[in-house]
């Protein structure tokens, strides 16, 4: 009896062989899973972007906002300093005026003042209040600026130049010759009230 070598009726051709797809055969559509699975993925990656972009926001939120306290921090340290510039350039120094005839020698405050010269027939002039004498000739007076000394003693230190007018000046006796300010130069003691100060 002949056995047929063909078991299980299958022609030798096709049995382990593959099959290849041709140019022309249309790609099968996704099934309704791998649509489902396709637009979830297409949602998880636009929530990423989303995310993303939110947290970059919130980091350039963040970042301004750090900047802007430096700024202010900045701004307020510059404002304290500019404030605390500004007192100590306004606030007046403080001098003593004294005094003194042409030769340097202290007087009495009344001599370099603007009503004892106006009603002893004196006027200022040049820096000086000019008093006439009533043996004829005139005296002449002027202020020292800082400068120390007593009545017939010659000054000792100071300045003939009168300070800024950011200065504070009186005599001893508390007359104030120049009201010292930021920015204000106030000055007493000249005659007819024109601001001018002995020694100016």
């Amino acid at each position: 009896m002949t056995q047929d070598d063909n078991t299980g009726g299958q022609p030798d051709e096709q049995r382990g062989s593959m099959r290849f797809q041709d140019g022309s055969t249309q790609p099968r559509e996704p099934s309704l899973a791998e649509q489902r699975a396709r637009r979830q993925a297409l949602r998880d990656q636009e929530i990423q972007e989303q995310e993303a972009a939110a947290a970059r926001a919130v980091a350039v939120k963040k970042a301004d906002t750090k900047r802007k306290i430096l700024i202010g921090g900045g701004v307020t340290v510059g404002l304290a300093g500019l404030i605390s510039t500004y007192y100590t350039v306004a606030k007046p120094a403080e001098t003593t005026a004294v005094c003194t005839d042409d030769k340097g020698i202290v007087q009495n405050d009344e001599f370099c003042d603007e009503e004892y010269a106006a009603s002893h027939g004196g006027h200022y002039s040049g820096g000086f209040w000019i008093i006439p004498l009533a043996t004829g000739g005139v005296s002449q007076y002027r202020y020292n600026y800082g400068g120390t000394g007593t009545i017939g003693q010659r000054v000792s230190g100071g300045s003939f130049t009168a300070p800024s007018g950011n200065t504070n000046v009186s005599t001893k006796t508390g007359k104030s010759v120049q009201r010292g300010g930021f920015g204000i130069s106030g000055k007493s003691g000249g005659i007819g009230g024109t601001g001018k100060s002995g020694g100016s």
